[in-house]
């Protein structure tokens, strides 16, 4: 299995080439640099693998749709077969892995769930470059803001912008233990 650290677009101009070489440098500095998990004992969270038909389609979703940079892309004979993306707003990062041809892509009971300040116009964004979304924005009972959609493999996403009620659903059950134990 071939590795490569470049964008198709990358491969094309020799300034980009360099570019991408140098992003990809720092993107390893700062994975070495980041304290290793056994270092204090505490498991970490490091990614999520998503499973796909067909790895170019699900880079072409997550980062040219949802903005995740392309981290690390390995191919084999000349198809890609696995991307690590980083979120562009944050430190999570998801890995894309070529499924096996017979697998099911079922995931019942997952979710990835994405946040995004201005949701209602992220999510116009998507509708303009003809991506369905099956639930537009609408506010959930818990006071968050939520839209869901299917990635090219079907994979359940929800797009929310939590805001200034980011704690209020935590902070309602905790009232109500309290409430039950004192009641």
């Amino acid at each position: 299995m071939k590795k490569t650290k470049i964008s198709k677009a990358a491969a094309k101009k020799p300034r980009a080439k360099a570019h991408s070489a140098k992003k990809a440098s720092a993107a390893l500095r700062s994975v070495k640099a980041a304290k290793p998990p056994e270092a204090d004992g505490k498991l970490t969270f490091n990614h999520a693998m998503i499973y796909a038909r067909d790895v170019e389609r699900a880079l072409i979703f997550y980062r040219d749709l949802l903005g995740f940079k392309l981290i690390e892309d390995f191919r084999y004979e000349g198809k890609p077969v696995y991307a690590r993306l980083h979120a562009p707003g944050g430190d999570g990062t998801i890995a894309l892995h070529q499924a096996e041809a017979n697998a099911s892509l079922a995931s019942d009971g997952v979710r990835l769930y994405f946040e995004v300040r201005d949701l209602d116009d992220f999510c116009r964004k998507l509708q303009q470059k003809n991506f369905y979304i099956t639930q537009l924005p609408r506010m959930m009972p818990w006071g968050w803001r939520h839209a869901y959609l299917n990635d090219p493999d079907g994979h359940e996403i929800s797009l929310y912008w939590a805001g200034e009620n980011r704690m209020k659903k935590t902070l309602k059950a905790a009232q109500k233990a309290l409430d039950r134990k004192t009641g």
